[in-house]
């Protein structure tokens, strides 16, 4: 089983973060899993471990379309941030629209970060391909 110190999952839904949280329970050997209704609190969330000099979660389960600031925002500012390590971005959605995998593919380009897409629901088996390449 793999081991990852901190993963975040970023989605309006409570039930998408019981279901993550209750997969990874028994795929992943994890420290810590915080989550977030949306992708302003998220951001304010990182921006303020950066401050304490604390580390950044290695792995993110992000959807896009949530209230306040949306998965897109999130990105936008996130790849700005002064993060070194590179993190892995799984994009998690119901969109079935072909320009939210190729605006996906879009920020690949602009960031260091590694970011993939995934269509909702997501599966254990998913999940435990996610965490082995993180």
């Amino acid at each position: 089983m793999k081991e990852i110190k901190s993963i975040c999952i970023i989605d309006d839904d409570p039930i998408t973060i019981f279901g993550i949280n209750r997969i990874l329970q028994h795929a992943v050997i994890c420290d810590s899993v915080s989550s977030y209704c949306n992708g302003k609190l998220a951001i304010d969330g990182i921006k303020g471990l950066i401050k304490e000099n604390k580390d950044v979660p290695e792995l993110f389960f992000l959807d896009i379309n949530m209230p306040l600031m949306d998965g897109w925002q999130f990105l936008e500012e996130f790849i700005t941030l002064p993060i070194k390590n590179s993190v892995r971005i799984n994009i998690i959605t119901s969109s079935i629209d072909p320009l939210d995998l190729q605006k996906s593919q879009m920020f690949k380009f602009l960031t260091h970060h590694c970011i993939s897409f995934h269509n909702k629901p997501i599966t254990r088996q998913k999940i435990e391909e996610i965490t082995q390449v993180a």
